[in-house]
């Protein structure tokens, strides 16, 4: 008897420049929105329809509104610019193992990223810091566990296969506000 052992070659697990920039794009979008909506609750305190916790007086809440929006536009401008792949293939098991750790290295890196930049220096950059952790840790937790299952159901329904980078957009939207 002859037991064939198959050998580690770089076609069994390969992560391409497309996936990554997938996946870089779904962080930017996810990070770019729950950034606009913290501008617009900046918006709301200072306007006196929320009560105040970030804020001391109205002017302050609208500057900082207005750069935390401004900043959200150029975040959500990153992916439709430069990175343009607004697909992620999710079909073999070889593809669910690449977009898991697509994901985790991605969320990884920016967290790294996010906790050098943003130090504990004022209470909106510790806010933009906290949105930055949940996202990444969304990430880490909600993301790859959505992507098993859409692996697992979208063989079955068209639906999910045709619109996987919008559920996964969702679903990391929603799971980032579960861990704020």
């Amino acid at each position: 008897m002859q037991y064939e052992v198959s050998k580690l070659s770089k076609n069994n697990l390969s992560l391409n420049k497309s996936l990554i920039f997938a996946v870089t794009g779904l962080y930017c979008f996810v990070l770019g929105t729950s950034l606009l909506g913290f501008s617009i609750y900046l918006f709301l305190e200072s306007s006196g329809f929320v009560e105040q916790t970030f804020i001391n007086w109205s002017g302050q809440g609208l500057f900082w509104s207005f750069i935390t929006l401004f900043i959200s536009l150029f975040v959500l401008f990153i992916p439709v610019e430069f990175f343009s792949k607004y697909f992620i293939e999710n079909r073999s098991f070889k593809d669910l193992l690449t977009n898991i750790v697509s994901v985790i290295f991605v969320s990884l890196f920016f967290l790294v990223v996010f906790q050098i930049l943003l130090r504990n220096q004022n209470l909106f950059f510790n806010e933009y810091l906290a949105i930055a952790r949940a996202v990444s840790f969304s990430g880490f937790i909600a993301i790859p566990l959505v992507l098993f299952l859409l692996h697992n159901f979208g063989k079955s329904l068209s639906f999910i296969t045709n619109y996987s980078y919008s559920l996964i957009l969702t679903i990391w939207i929603i799971s980032t506000q579960i861990f704020l």
